[in-house]
């Protein structure tokens, strides 16, 4: 593909500066919906009504939980999975042979929880402004991101051009909890050159990520009053032996890391969270049952399902050894995520077509890394065997209180989007204009 003129490249840029007040407020919008896991419906409706006032036919679906059953990368379903609408537009262009290459454009709507609101400076979905930066939960992960793809063409419209190739608009939910959101975009067939997905990267391009599980531990105890507590069995020290046992395979996992790139270097490369804990019913009473939930997650090229097993057995071998768990065995129960990481491998086209865009945009070098998060781009790696680039705006916070973005970094995110978008996909005028 031939590189972009300087004149055009000029262009796009001004156009991207041009229309980012309205990208900003654009932003603002979609913070100021919330919509925590299971809620996205209204939002899903705001955006399907963009996509469709631009002409991209948006469609919505539903998860097919059959569909995604039968599927070696789906997560588990659990009560609190979303039944929210993934909504997907598609930009055609107007000759029947492209001059360029397809490309799917996806963004999560989905966000985390709040916490306690007294720890945030202000509303969580205020969608306040301060310097460079906007704040809001969801809004650096990965509601700006959701904007710039839009926006990115939004800006090649402003100049009178579209691009010459097919661009597929995607916005899921559960990527936060088990990525079943575009693996169903992926079972209905939506198929591209290339996928970009602006997570808040840093301005950087992933080069490798972790796989992710979640599971649950969930041991019974044996209820008397506290008078008699030696004569019962508190399941939340038993349930607190269990995690002890998986901090065990937490460290020979990680002592795995020799000899693997993007991860050998890395201090401490794979993590178990144990995040929420529910037991009891009574203070006075010693605690009948106790629940933990807990994320892990496994290096590339290592199955979901192998890792199940390991953390399976290491949970049942040492209950054989313990007293009390022995004749009460916990329960282990996959609740989200079971997803395989991935490595993108270095050299391919597109990667370096954002190489020059994001030069153009920045006048940086791109820089690649390893984050131990989960990213949808798995979906396009492993499945699709497509080049899948996961690139974004600089931030801080996500997952934590006061998230917030840059404003600076988001528009030259943005600027590098279209960049990317007119030389992948090639540039054809707007058909009567």
């Amino acid at each position: 593909m031939p590189d972009l003129s300087k004149e055009l490249i000029a262009s796009i840029s001004k156009s991207v500066s041009d229309g980012f007040d309205a990208q900003i407020a654009y932003t603002q919008s979609l913070i100021r919906f919330g919509g925590q896991r299971g809620e996205e419906s209204e939002v899903q409706d705001f955006v399907f009504n963009q996509f469709a006032d631009r002409g991209y036919a948006p469609v919505k679906f539903g998860m097919d939980e059959a569909a995604l059953a039968s599927h070696v990368g789906a997560g588990k379903f659990s009560a609190t999975h979303s039944k929210a609408p993934i909504v997907v537009g598609v930009h055609k262009p107007r000759s029947q042979a492209p001059q360029g290459k397809s490309l799917i454009l996806n963004a999560h709507i989905d966000v985390v929880p709040t916490g306690p609101l007294d720890l945030w400076t202000h509303d969580p979905y205020s969608a306040h402004i301060e310097g460079d930066r906007l704040y809001g939960r969801g809004g650096a992960d990965m509601r700006a991101g959701s904007a710039a793809n839009l926006h990115a063409l939004d800006a090649l419209r402003r100049l009178g051009f579209q691009p010459a190739s097919e661009v597929i608009l995607e916005s899921v939910v559960e990527e936060e909890s088990t990525g079943n959101g575009t693996l169903m975009t992926h079972l209905k067939g939506y198929k591209a050159d290339a996928v970009l997905i602006p997570e808040p990267e840093e301005e950087m391009l992933v080069r490798a990520n972790v796989g992710v599980l979640w599971f649950q531990v969930e041991v019974r105890g044996t209820p008397v009053h506290v008078r008699e507590m030696g004569t019962g069995m508190n399941a939340i020290d038993a349930c607190w032996r269990v995690v002890g046992a998986l901090r065990e395979l937490e460290s020979e996992w990680n002592l795995r890391k020799v000899g693997m790139e993007h991860f050998e270097n890395e201090e401490h490369p794979l993590n178990l969270n144990v995040a929420m804990i529910n037991a009891g019913d009574w203070p006075s009473s010693v605690p009948a049952w106790s629940r933990v939930d807990c994320r892990i997650s496994i290096y590339p090229g290592v199955s979901a399902k192998s890792a199940a097993d390991e953390i399976e057995k290491k949970v049942a071998d040492f209950s054989r050894t313990d007293p009390f768990l022995s004749k009460t065995p916990p329960k282990v129960i996959w609740n989200g995520f079971f997803a395989e990481g991935y490595v993108l491998q270095p050299g391919s086209e597109a990667e370096n077509t954002l190489r020059r865009a994001h030069q153009h945009a920045t006048g940086e070098d791109l820089k690649t890394f390893m984050t131990a998060g989960y990213l949808d781009t798995r979906v396009h790696a492993l499945y699709d065997k497509i080049p899948a680039l996961c690139y974004g705006p600089i931030s801080s916070n996500i997952h934590g209180f006061d998230e917030w973005v840059s404003i600076k970094s988001l528009k030259r995110i943005t600027t590098a989007i279209a960049l990317f978008i007119a030389e992948w996909c090639g540039l054809e005028e707007i058909h009567g204009e």
